[in-house]
């Protein structure tokens, strides 16, 4: 009896196996969704739009960018730290995102609480101001702003374009009031309409509106120039040798995320990211698509990124009001 129990246990088991397994290999058998801590328009809102049809065409389901704007990203990474570790939430990281957590202007603790998938892109800052200002070099804005008032914008109080411009004050020996954003998006309306006057924004919110006339463009954040803009000089290169700030962005799950799930997400995402209409896009707005990483390798970048920044917390004062 007990033998016959056995061996009518047996199918039972290959059968829970069987289905286990096919539960695993059938990820994703639902729609993803891809939070960005930012508003439309901004660089993470670009790099997610651009990404989400071709991943979706890819993984043979939907994936969804999901803006939840608000505290330098910190809103979206709350949301994606307290979701399911299933692999159908996943996240925008951006290197402002770092910064924003080493100025405790951001509570979530990203080591700990997120896994990384890939970096996909890096990118320089774009140093602009309004038409309307009458300087055209960077030369020129530190010598105007040491005789008149000037404010510049940021998409968010400790992010890095916040620190970038503190940075670029402290180097250059000049004073600037600070109006925070909720998104690089919303603080070009306003450095368009001249209700501030500089800002420091990416280079993919920055190209089609310098393209287009409605900022100017007087210097690029990296040590190197830009192939996207290859006429713009480096902002160390046009008076503040030693300075540089760069952007970057990758995708991140909850922790715990299974890592058959994340390796899925990692390929399937460095395959994206080589399409030639997606990384052609990228390129032509000043991105560089980083080429294909592993997880490891990501999170290894953020640990530098937070090493820097707490370097730059220790010998700036920064206000955080």
């Amino acid at each position: 009896m007990k033998l016959a129990f056995a061996l009518l246990s047996i199918p039972v088991a290959m059968s829970w196996t069987a289905g286990a397994v096919h539960a695993q290999q059938a990820y994703p058998s639902k729609p993803i969704r891809v939070l960005v801590g930012s508003p439309p328009g901004s660089g993470s809102d670009v790099i997610a739009r651009a990404i989400t049809q071709k991943l979706s065409e890819r993984l043979g389901q939907q994936c969804v960018a999901d803006n939840r704007p608000g505290a330098a990203g910190g809103v979206a990474l709350e949301m994606l730290a307290n979701a399911p570790a299933d692999g159908y939430t996943i996240g925008t990281l951006s290197g402002q995102n770092v910064s924003g957590m080493v100025m405790k202007t951001i509570s979530v603790d990203i080591p700990k609480a997120l896994t990384p998938i890939t970096l996909m892109i890096s990118q320089p800052y774009v140093l602009v101001v309004t038409p309307a200002l009458p300087v055209t070099s960077v030369k020129e804005l530190i010598a105007y702003a040491k005789t008149k008032p000037l404010a510049y914008a940021s998409s968010g109080i400790g992010s890095t374009v916040h620190l970038g411009m503190e940075m670029l004050k402290m180097m250059a020996g000049i004073d600037m009031t600070h109006v925070p954003y909720k998104g690089s998006g919303l603080s070009m309306v306003d450095l368009m309409g001249g209700r501030v006057q500089a800002a420091i924004t990416n280079m993919l919110t920055a190209a089609p509106l310098v393209r287009s006339g409605r900022i100017r463009a007087l210097a690029v954040t990296t040590s190197k120039r830009s192939p996207a803009m290859p006429d713009l000089p480096t902002v160390a290169e046009a008076g503040v040798p030693g300075y540089e700030v760069r952007s970057w962005y990758g995708l991140v799950a909850p922790k715990g995320a299974p890592a058959a799930v994340v390796s899925t997400l990692n390929r399937a995402v460095g395959a994206v990211m080589a399409a030639p209409e997606v990384h052609e896009r990228l390129v032509a707005d000043g991105a560089e698509v980083a080429e294909a990483n592993s997880p490891e390798q990501f999170r290894a970048l953020i640990a530098s990124e937070i090493a820097r920044w707490t370097s730059f917390r220790s010998r700036a004062k920064v206000n955080l009001d």
